[in-house]
Formats: C-alpha cells, sequence, structure tokens
C-alpha cells in the first residue's frame, strides 16, 4: 500500500501533471501544424513551381529490389520544424517580454512595521538632540 501511495504522490505532483497536458497540447499542434503544411503551404508552393506536389517526390533506385528514397516527405517535415521552431522561439519570445515587463515594473515599498516606526521615532529624537 505505501509504494501505490508514493505512485500516487508521484504522478499528482503539479510539474508531473503540467509535463503531461504539454505533452498532449503539442501532440496535438503537431497535428495542426502538419495539416498547416501538407494542406495550406504545399500546394500552393508546388503551384508556384511548376504543379509539383513535393510529398510524392522521391528517387527509386535498385532493380531487384528497388529502394525509394521520398526526398518529397523530407522537405514537408523540413517545412514543418521550421514553423513549429518559429512559433516557439516566438513564445520564448513573447514570454520573457512580458518577464521583461513584470521585473521591470517597481513593487511597491512595504509599509514599515512597528518595530520600524519605533526605530525610526528614536533615530529622530537622537538627530533632535533630546
Amino acid at each position: 500500500m505505501q509504494i501505490i501511495k508514493e505512485f500516487r504522490d508521484f504522478a499528482m505532483k503539479g510539474n508531473v501533471v503540467d509535463m503531461a497536458v504539454g505533452i498532449i497540447i503539442g501532440a496535438a499542434f503537431g497535428k495542426i501544424v502538419n495539416s498547416l503544411v501538407n494542406d495550406v503551404l504545399m500546394p500552393p508552393l508546388g503551384l508556384a513551381v511548376g504543379g509539383m506536389d513535393f510529398s510524392k517526390l522521391k528517387v527509386t533506385i535498385g532493380q531487384t529490389t528497388p529502394v525509394e528514397i521520398k526526398y518529397g516527405m523530407f522537405i514537408n517535415t523540413t517545412v514543418d520544424f521550421l514553423i513549429v521552431a518559429f512559433a516557439v522561439f516566438m513564445l520564448i519570445k513573447g514570454i520573457n517580454a512580458l518577464r521583461r515587463k513584470h521585473d521591470a515594473a517597481p513593487a511597491a515599498p512595504a509599509a514599515p512595521t512597528a518595530q520600524e516606526q519605533l526605530l525610526a521615532e528614536i533615530r529622530d529624537l537622537l538627530k533632535a538632540g533630546k
């Protein structure tokens, strides 16, 4: 029973749950980017370069047992990566800008405690020579 409790405590820690949420959202974001590249960006790009479908570009080598080198899929995957990398870059840049803005804002000074007020009064009395 102790091991079940330890596992539950481990699994319910904030950073483990946050990581799980990040992985799930990352997988969904990957599907969106993949669709963006394959269904939105690559068709017009292929049309612009003469009606080419990049995903079907390949080189076949070998006669008896042909092997296909699908360099068109590599191009699609590279574009996927560049879009994801740019999106993550922009996200981090935005987060850093918010952090700088938050860090630059001066914090309001805390009200002096009763002890600090008493010490200030003693200091003022000593300065006045009383």
